[in-house]
């Protein structure tokens, strides 16, 4: 059995991709993203670098997990657990007020919808794992 199937493969180069150049918007055209959510920009923008940094690694993340699946599997339950925890965050703060209804779609399209397939792949990937461990005789 292959690690990954072919859709697999291909979504965990998409995500990659996806999370490296959401990194660098993060990064570097934060002004941006500020104004699209209509939210004031802090003095201090570190903390939203230093996220976007986090997300530009995941990216390269994914690419190692697409490259060499079973054994960088723990990479892309760390990206799980990650969309997870960034998703119930993202709908908290959704919830209270704290950020406007234009930031759902973002979230909606960055963490969310990954959920499922990355719970699919890391099934399919640790099972693989278990079928290359020796059997006791």
């Amino acid at each position: 059995m292959a690690p990954l199937k072919p859709w697999m493969a291909r979504l965990l180069w998409f995500v990659g991709g996806y999370n490296l150049l959401a990194g660098v918007g993060m990064l570097c055209f934060y002004h941006e993203g500020y104004r699209l959510l209509g939210l004031t920009k802090p003095e201090l923008v570190l903390p939203l670098q230093l996220v976007g940094m986090m997300v530009g690694l995941f990216g390269v993340g994914y690419w190692l997990v697409a490259a060499n699946p079973v054994e960088n599997r723990n990479v892309l339950l760390l990206g799980f657990f990650s969309k997870g925890i960034g998703s119930v965050l993202g709908l908290y703060y959704l919830s209270i007020g704290a950020l406007p209804l234009a930031f759902l779609p973002i979230l909606f399209f960055a963490d969310m919808i990954y959920l499922p397939p990355f719970l699919i792949i890391l099934r399919r990937l640790y099972s693989a794992a278990r079928e290359r461990l020796p059997q006791p005789s």
